[in-house]
């Protein structure tokens, strides 16, 4: 996706601020979360900017405990993002599947009924059996939004069977300083079972978040890792 510019206000710096109001959320700080309270429908970077961080932007909606509901304006900026940037016929594997990711935590966190919701695409998974591991760890860490409790439960079963490389790829990104890789890798890493135990996943985050945390979304996919799954504080 273009990068673009609305004034003198870059998307990179949207999808930041929007990343951080996540982050935030997840940790139990700042004021009560509403995606549309930090992005509205009426910017025009905010249809791309939704699309860019997939479930995430409502991963807020999945804790068992938030301050305010998700209400009609959250539904309205995101079937907006929705309909703006639906995949494309020749689109890549982690744009398919990032787009399934949005349509089901719509499914699952939101409050319309879901008949008035797109249908999740259908999305190959056959890289996850055949990728090697490097660019298995790649791809993985680009839909880290997909690690999120109840989301892609057939996508989960499979990169289970995968966990060893994944490790690998987790130590090669930290060894690369790769700290939006690495923190992707470790959030899959917390929701799968059976992490190795000689990775030290919980050490490792706690590294990527002291070493990358200030990109917003390093600091997103280390806030998820310990909300949901209580790995890396």
């Amino acid at each position: 996706m273009a990068e673009q510019t609305q004034g003198a206000v870059p998307l990179s710096a949207v999808i930041a601020d929007a990343a951080t109001g996540v982050a935030l959320a997840l940790r139990g700080e700042g004021d009560p979360y509403a995606l549309s309270g930090i992005l509205r429908q009426s910017d025009a970077l905010t249809p791309a900017a939704i699309r860019v961080l997939g479930a995430d932007a409502l991963a807020p909606y999945a804790m068992e405990q938030l301050g305010a509901p998700a209400g009609a304006d959250d539904e309205a900026v995101v079937r907006q993002a929705l309909a703006a940037y639906p995949p494309g016929a020749d689109a890549s594997e982690v744009s398919v599947w990032s787009y399934r990711g949005l349509v089901e935590a719509s499914h699952a966190f939101l409050p319309g009924s879901a008949q008035h919701w797109p249908s999740p695409p259908e999305a190959a998974a056959g890289w996850v059996d055949h990728d090697p591991w490097p660019k298995l760890s790649h791809r993985v860490s680009q839909v880290a939004a997909l690690a999120l409790p109840g989301l892609a439960p057939g996508l989960t079963e499979q990169l289970a069977t995968r966990t060893d490389d994944l490790a690998r790829g987790f130590v090669r990104a930290v060894r690369r300083r790769d700290w939006l890789q690495a923190a992707g890798l470790g959030r899959w890493l917390a929701r799968l079972p059976e992490a190795p135990q000689s990775l030290g996943l919980d050490s490792g985050l706690a590294f990527v978040r002291h070493m990358g945390g200030g990109d917003p979304r390093v600091a997103l996919h280390v806030a998820a890792a310990q909300r949901f799954y209580g790995r890396g504080w």
